[in-house]
């Protein structure tokens, strides 16, 4: 009499181990998509923070738009919200943010302005200076 030993074929064992490999790159391939819709939602933040704080702060004490941006000038908007998600200060080379003033003055007085900031899963997103 022999002894029949109870398990798993090796057909079983592949079917289990390609189910388990293609879950782990769902899983993965989801998890960046993920990380990269609260990078950008991070840096609308950050870009919507200075718009209003330019708008609703800076414009109606100055009447005019700085040359440049950051927590000296624009002290209402947490100094955090000046990096961006790479840790990258606006106005430095690399940075995810930029700011461009126009028709400044010697004293560094400007009359518009645009904040841009580059997106990793949408298209690059925009806002410009109401007056």
């Amino acid at each position: 009499m022999t002894q029949r030993v109870k398990g798993f074929t090796v057909i079983e064992l592949l079917v289990a181990i390609a189910v388990i490999v293609a879950a782990g790159t769902l899983f993965f391939v989801e998890r960046n998509q993920i990380n990269q819709a609260e990078r950008d939602t991070a840096r609308k933040v950050s870009i919507n923070a200075m718009y209003y704080a330019l708008e609703e702060v800076y414009y109606p004490e100055h009447h005019s738009y700085p040359a440049t941006v950051d927590s000296k000038v624009l002290r209402s908007v947490d100094p955090k919200l000046f990096m961006d998600p790479k840790g990258v200060k606006i106005g430095t080379a690399g940075s995810d943010f930029q700011y461009e003033p126009t028709g400044c003055t010697t004293d560094g007085a400007c009359s518009s302005y645009t904040l841009k900031s580059t997106m990793e899963r949408e298209a690059e997103y925009v806002k410009k200076s109401r007056n």
